[in-house]
């Protein structure tokens, strides 16, 4: 696995996670939760809830969350990120997500947990490039009438080259793996907006997450 390099400092850090029903609460969750730790010692950083619309969005488990802006909105971001979840299934034919992410600017990072790769792969942007997705299949994806979900990520997107790693950076395209791998989206984020691995390794202590960020920190493709 490649080591993740350190890039110059981006003041004001923002992220803009998208969030849509039945969206995977972890997956957003986990990097929201890394940058919310992070603005204790940097105020500066950023993170929010972007949505299609100003309406409440009741994501899995019948959490309902509200988001801060809407794609009319515009908010300015550096990061825009799709979680995953069983509302990915409907999210990859959505046409206004996708004019929406044509719409961001070059310089904004395209990110996801899981899933959320789906949408990237569907619109042709992973074409060429190495992603990964989750691994490990529930009890449907692991039947024969099911797919594991890293599988149909090859088939949705068969010019992307699979990658297993827990944490995929091939540019401007950032992908995570499983479910809680949004921990370490969320530390790589931090080392793209240009903060140091002491500052991230203070945050994942923390957070109480040393020896997980100690083992996880290699499980990362350069692409």
């Amino acid at each position: 696995m490649a080591t993740a390099t350190v890039a110059a400092r981006t003041p004001g850090f923002r992220l803009g996670i998208y969030i849509f029903k039945d969206a995977e609460i972890v997956d957003f969750a986990a990097p929201y939760g890394v940058f919310s730790v992070a603005r204790r010692f940097d105020p500066e950083l950023d993170a929010f809830l972007v949505a299609d619309s100003a309406r409440p969005v009741q994501v899995q488990a019948g959490l309902v969350v509200v988001p801060s802006y809407t794609f009319n909105d515009r908010p300015a971001m550096d990061a825009f990120l799709i979680p995953g979840g069983f509302g990915t299934r409907q999210e990859i034919y959505n046409r206004r997500l996708h004019d929406y992410i044509l719409s961001l600017p070059a310089a904004c990072l395209l990110t996801s947990v899981c899933t959320g790769s789906w949408i990237y792969g569907r619109m042709g942007l992973l074409d060429g490039l190495p992603a990964t997705n989750r691994k490990e299949p529930d009890a449907l994806e692991a039947s024969s009438r099911g797919k594991v979900p890293i599988d149909r990520l090859a088939q949705i997107a068969p010019r992307c080259r699979i990658s297993r790693a827990r944490v995929v950076d091939a540019g401007r395209m950032i992908t995570a793996a499983g479910i809680s791998s949004g921990m370490e989206l969320g530390f790589h984020l931090l080392r793209r907006a240009g903060y140091d691995e002491q500052f991230i390794a203070e945050v994942a202590r923390t957070m109480e997450y040393t020896k997980a960020y100690e083992t996880y920190r290699s499980d990362f493709e350069q692409g």
